[in-house]
């Protein structure tokens, strides 16, 4: 099976779901336009792989693609197993790996639902080197 992005999401404001859409713009040194948690820090995109989100289907929850806040969900590619400082080439864009993870301060509702959550866990967080383009279908290469 070929790496690839199955969805991109945004949000406007943090602590909430992100909503899918149909590219995003990723600018270097800053994270995804348009996005609450682009900025000039370690944490500029987040994402998060369909296989951890399907481990909460079946655990009952009906949960899509941005629904942990992910930004980038991808599909075929163990994310959690990489090192920081992993390069990614999606679409045109190259981000590097700067955390595995995140301590969750509050118990978010998918949390009360399932009682877990994969994002603390498999969740992983990158910094934009080149910008670009990205969007569902673009190829994830693992340089």
């Amino acid at each position: 099976m070929t790496a690839q992005v199955v969805a991109v999401n945004i949000s406007k404001q943090k602590g909430v779901q992100k909503t899918p859409v149909a590219e995003v713009q990723l600018q270097e040194n800053h994270g995804i336009v348009g996005d609450a948690h682009s900025g000039d820090w370690n944490r500029q995109v987040s994402l998060l792989a369909e296989e951890s989100i399907d481990k909460m289907r079946r655990m009952g929850l009906d949960v899509d693609p941005g629904a942990f806040a992910e930004n980038i969900t991808t599909r075929g590619v163990d994310l959690v197993s990489m090192p920081i400082g992993t390069r990614l080439v999606l679409g045109d864009t190259l981000l590097e790996v700067t955390q595995i993870g995140k301590e969750c301060h509050s118990r978010c509702a998918i949390y009360h639902q399932a009682g877990d959550c994969v994002m603390p866990k498999e969740g992983i967080f990158a910094k934009v080197i080149r910008g670009g383009v990205v969007q569902a279908g673009s190829a994830v290469q693992i340089l």
